[in-house]
């Protein structure tokens, strides 16, 4: 009888259980640490993935660059070796160049504005526009907003940049702003940046708060300076061949669950704010508040320069600023 009912048991579970054959498995890579609250939200929406498709959508996710670098990960994402990725808007303009407006610096009044432009007609617009180079955008993840940090002195002033090698992304954006500040801007992978920094590869970088704490680059790095001077925020991107390999119901199970994922990493973002800041400073970082007004006048220039250069990015600036 007992032997019976175990069989009985057997052939049940096994029976729930969705055939391997019938499960749709797509990759998703990235390069943040585990601890993140980016790498936290997506977690989560893999997790809400498996539940709503009971089984039959899985994600599977390869932090800490295991797959290799932003920029890499975008490539393969085109050429559909790989299905999703995490990148910052600052590598998409390299594949989306409309996505070089959310780069500039001081180009958001607040919190409430950023996430007005992220949500609305304008953000929309700007994650569509990458499908053209077979990568479409399905959400924005916040990242904040960022800040310099060096190793042997406080950057202040835009002077106290000069000299100085700051580590900044492939961005063509990040770079020019570097230079307005007058630094000299070094791009380096995010996966290179602690041993470039212990190195002297480069002197300081530029990111967000919780970034700089869950590398450990207040390790190396004891001056932190929140003049805030941009915020890009990161992109969740799925390669239109994986989209495209999506059944109707699959794409329906995947937005409901980046949509809750999206609202859970802003909170998530929130508190990692608050940690960071205090676990840095209990690690013995000098955090210093610049006035932004020193920052703001420099990088007018680049504004000045783009007018000429590319009167539609301008002109998407000056929409964006005005959104209220």
């Amino acid at each position: 009888m007992r032997t019976w009912f175990f069989l009985l048991f057997a052939v049940l579970f096994i029976g729930c259980q969705p055939d391997e054959e019938n499960v749709n498995s797509i990759k998703l890579a990235h390069s943040l640490g585990v601890n993140h609250p980016v790498h936290e939200a997506m977690v989560h929406m893999a997790d809400l993935v498996a539940e709503k498709s009971k089984g039959k959508l899985k994600i599977e996710i390869y932090p800490s660059s295991q797959l290799g670098s932003e920029k890499q990960s975008l490539e393969l994402l085109q050429i559909g070796s790989l299905g999703m990725t995490k990148v910052s808007a600052a590598v998409m303009e390299n594949f989306s160049p409309d996505l070089k407006v959310l780069g500039y610096p001081y180009l958001f009044q607040d919190d409430e504005h950023r996430f007005k432009v992220y949500d609305g007609d304008i953000g929309k617009k700007l994650l569509s526009g990458s499908e053209q180079f077979w990568l479409k955008g399905l959400t924005y993840f916040d990242a904040g907003n960022r800040s310099f940090y060096t190793k042997d002195t406080s950057i202040d002033r835009p002077q106290d940049l000069e000299g100085l090698k700051i580590r900044v992304m492939q961005s063509p954006t990040a770079i020019e702003m570097v230079k307005s500040f007058g630094g000299s801007p070094t791009p380096i992978s995010w996966g290179e940046l602690y041993t470039s920094l212990q190195q002297g590869v480069v002197d300081g970088a530029e990111n967000n708060l919780p970034s700089f704490y869950t590398s450990k680059h207040y390790e190396v790095c004891k001056y932190f300076s929140k003049n805030e001077h941009s915020s890009i925020p990161d992109i969740l991107v799925i390669g239109t061949l994986t989209w495209n390999r999506l059944s109707s119901q699959e794409k329906y199970w995947l937005m409901e669950a980046v949509e809750e994922a999206t609202v859970l990493q802003r909170k998530l973002w929130e508190s990692a704010e608050e940690e960071a800041l205090t676990e840095i400073e209990k690690a013995g970082v000098q955090v210093s508040y610049p006035d932004k007004e020193l920052f703001e006048n420099k990088a007018k220039t680049m504004l000045r320069s783009l007018k000429e250069e590319n009167r539609h990015l301008y002109e998407l600036v000056q929409e964006i600023k005005n959104i209220q």
